[in-house]
């Protein structure tokens, strides 16, 4: 089962957790992205193409529970702004295995990072400004290889 979600509303993690969970499961991988604070962000917002991104994020599911067989694979993802501290994203995997669930993990959040549709904007102070992908968030996408 693959759960995608991309909602203005704030992360429920016991929420989340609960339905990631699984009889057919014998574990359960998880990561929580949070707005980070440093350099003086003040606020990230992020902006998103609707209906492209769900998609984006549905390939990227899809991906992974065809490489790890998952049971299921969770991805909910904040859009607008938020301030440090506030939960970004909700990764979870769910698999018969630990070693899949964590692999399929770390590959959906590596992906996502640099293969779904989205723009974000900091804001430090009275200065606003658009951020670009990072080379390390690049060099960890490919090291999953072409899943084309």
């Amino acid at each position: 089962m693959i759960r995608v979600v991309v909602q203005a509303a704030p992360i429920d993690l016991a929420a989340e957790f609960a339905a990631a969970e699984g009889a057919d499961a014998g574990a359960v991988a998880t990561f929580t992205g949070l707005v980070r604070g440093d350099d003086g962000v003040t606020e990230l917002a992020l902006e998103h193409y609707p209906g492209a991104t769900e998609r984006a994020l549905e390939a990227l599911c899809e991906q992974a529970v065809a490489r790890w067989s998952l049971v299921k694979a969770t991805v909910v993802h904040r859009v607008g702004p938020m301030v440090p501290g506030d939960r970004v994203v909700f990764v979870a995997t769910t698999a018969r295995h630990r070693g899949a669930a964590l692999e399929a993990c770390a590959f959906l959040i590596d992906r996502l990072k640099t293969g779904a549709p989205f723009w974000k904007r900091e804001r430090r102070g009275a200065e606003t400004r658009w951020v670009e992908t990072r080379e390390s968030d690049d060099a960890a996408a490919a090291r999953w290889g072409d899943l084309g």
